[in-house]
């Protein structure tokens, strides 16, 4: 099974677009999503899928907290 972070990377290919950074290209997990230029509606889409992915139910209001990439996977790692 792939790790919690090669399943973020996926489906952030999968689902958000980033400012400067193509698909499959590295991503840096400490760049606050907000920040790196990303739609709400992919981070929606993002949020979505990773509740999907995971089997888990992290609410809206807890995902929003979760800023960079980094974060979330401490967050579903821990």
């Amino acid at each position: 099974m792939s790790s919690t972070e090669e399943r973020i990377r996926a489906i952030v290919d999968q689902t958000v677009e980033i400012e400067g950074r193509d698909p499959g290209q590295p991503l840096d997990l400490t760049r606050n999503v907000a920040e790196a230029g990303v739609s709400s509606a992919d981070i929606v889409a993002f949020w979505r899928k990773v509740n999907e992915e995971f089997g888990t139910d992290i609410s809206a209001e807890e995902f929003a907290e979760l800023l960079t990439p980094q974060d979330l996977i401490n967050h579903l790692d821990g």
